[in-house]
């Protein structure tokens, strides 16, 4: 398991990836920066990869997911419903590998506005 670390100006989020594809070829990326996006309760930027689906891709998924939306390279985490959620769950946009966890609670990602800055490294152990 890898651990990240997602620093902007004034915070920071961690969290850990699991042993997928997806998420070794995330952690041999590292450490990258990138702009962030936001869609409605979601962060998401640029990643330096390219992946296929996974086995087991995922449309909707529990606050605090990290995701990777294999059609925009980009990864995603959903901290709160989305413009096209049901119910308050966190509905991705497209199916998207499931690549780990933010570490606590991922409301703390709400004080990501569009364009912030972001850096994405290994979190120190």
């Amino acid at each position: 398991m890898v651990r990240i670390r997602i620093g902007w100006e004034g915070g920071a989020a961690w969290g850990a990836l699991d042993d997928t594809p997806t998420s070794r070829l995330l952690a041999d990326a590292l450490p990258w920066t990138a702009e962030a996006r936001v869609w409605g309760g979601e962060v998401y930027f640029d990643a330096p990869i390219h992946a296929g689906l996974d086995a087991a891709p995922r449309v909707v998924v529990d606050p605090g997911t990290i995701c990777f939306w294999v059609q925009g390279a980009c990864v995603a985490i959903p901290y709160g419903p989305t413009p096209i959620s049901e119910r308050g769950e966190c509905r991705l946009v497209t199916a998207a590998n499931v690549i780990g966890r933010i570490e606590g609670d991922p409301a703390a990602l709400a004080a990501i506005s569009e364009g912030t800055a972001l850096r994405i490294e290994r979190a120190d152990d």
